[in-house]
């Protein structure tokens, strides 16, 4: 009994933190959309935005920030689905799965 709580309160935990990065990364994503419409704006629409932080908002800028964006989207999302417990779990039973098969063949 002891184990399962200790068990549910992990996975509430794990859970928190996983709702938390989500949560940030949404937010940054919000805040990059606000930064391609001021770049797009201030680059192609020759909006006189000139003042201390927009003023070095420039084509590299945009370039590093769109990886970061990316490189945060693939952490989160695709490394959940292809590096989870879930698909270890899979891959060991099928590499079992595989000798066995192979061990059955050579006898």
């Amino acid at each position: 009994m002891e184990n399962d709580t200790n068990s549910k309160e992990l996975m509430e935990e794990i859970a928190r933190e996983k709702v938390q990065k989500i949560k940030k990364f949404y937010t940054h994503l919000f805040i990059f959309v606000i930064g391609v419409i001021v770049y797009v704006s201030k680059a192609y629409l020759g909006a006189p935005l000139n003042f201390w932080p927009i003023k070095f908002i420039n084509e590299f800028f945009m370039w590093c920030w769109t990886f970061i964006i990316v490189v945060q989207g693939i952490r989160l999302f695709l490394s959940q689905n292809i590096l989870s417990k879930n698909w270890e779990d899979q891959k060991i039973k099928e590499i079992l799965e595989k000798e066995k098969t192979n061990k059955q063949n050579w006898e």
